[in-house]
């Protein structure tokens, strides 16, 4: 569906559209490694190439994902990270950055124990623009779905190679901002997506929806992203991003001397790699 509100979600699209490219949206956790480098890096991303930001809400128990986000929840929450330190987060961000649309990645038990009401007021006040809940499915939608949309923030449910098309319009009935697909079945960053399998779904999803498709799972170097753009409207990188910022680490778990500019330079190379999958004579 096409939600009665814009957000930057929207703009950010269409502009992506008539730059006749598609986009980049990067995940990393909120407070991983520490508060100062993960708010380091957010600040970065837009000019690193990012045009949507994705950030986990750090959670003790994030059973969509492989080892890599787990371990970056796990340092973050070690650390202090909270979802309340995460809207701060997006706060600070917007003082530089109103333009760049942020979406909070999660689970439901966090923004419960918090307080839905609550949340989607802090969440609409911070500049969020859109929520992705993976364990909430469209049976759910009263829960944050349909509220989240009445307080003008977008709310991306997940499609999977397993969705039917018996299962589709349920999953796009309520869906804005753009719809995610996750190309492979499993956790996170344990395999990469094939990219004939990928178009072929992204093709049959585009019959039920008009909104944007991005494809996330599996997408680990600028090669990939950069194959999955020519079919897709975004591609979407975690993994290699928190496995980055993994390997800029001490013996003793802190952030080493250029952490942060490591993991802008992978966005850099992804970013390079989408933008230049769909000019004439790319292979």
């Amino acid at each position: 569906m096409s939600a009665a509100f814009k957000t930057r979600l929207d703009a950010r699209f269409a502009s992506l559209r008539t730059e006749g490219r598609a986009g980049l949206i990067t995940f990393t956790t909120a407070g991983d490694p520490d508060a100062a480098t993960s708010q380091a890096i957010m600040a970065g991303l837009p000019a690193a190439g990012a045009d949507v930001i994705e950030i986990g809400i750090p959670f003790s128990d994030p059973m969509a994902d492989g080892p890599a986000i787990q371990l970056a929840s796990q340092r973050a929450l070690k650390a202090g990270a909270s979802l309340k330190k995460t809207l701060a987060m997006v706060r600070d961000f917007r003082r530089a950055d109103d333009t760049t649309p942020v979406v909070l990645m999660g689970y439901y038990n966090p923004i419960y124990s918090y307080g839905v009401d609550r949340f989607l007021v802090d969440a609409k006040a911070a500049g969020v623009d859109g929520l992705i809940v993976v364990d909430l499915p469209p049976e759910e939608e009263g829960e944050l779905c349909l509220p989240a949309l009445k307080a003008g923030i977008n709310f991306i449910y997940l499609s999977a190679p397993t969705s039917t098309d018996a299962r589709l319009p349920a999953i796009c009935r309520n869906a804005s901002g753009f719809l995610y697909y996750v190309s492979i079945t499993g956790i996170t960053g344990t395999r990469s997506a094939e990219a004939g399998s990928v178009e072929a779904a992204v093709t049959r999803i585009r019959r039920h929806t008009d909104l944007p498709i991005a494809v996330g799972f599996g997408i680990k170097t600028a090669e990939q992203a950069a194959a999955i753009a020519r079919v897709a409207d975004a591609a979407v990188v975690g993994s290699a991003l928190v496995e980055t910022v993994r390997a800029n680490l001490d013996g003793a778990g802190s952030a080493k001397p250029g952490c942060a500019e490591a993991v802008l330079n992978v966005v850099r190379e992804l970013a390079s790699g989408v933008r230049a999958a769909r000019r004439k004579g790319a292979a």
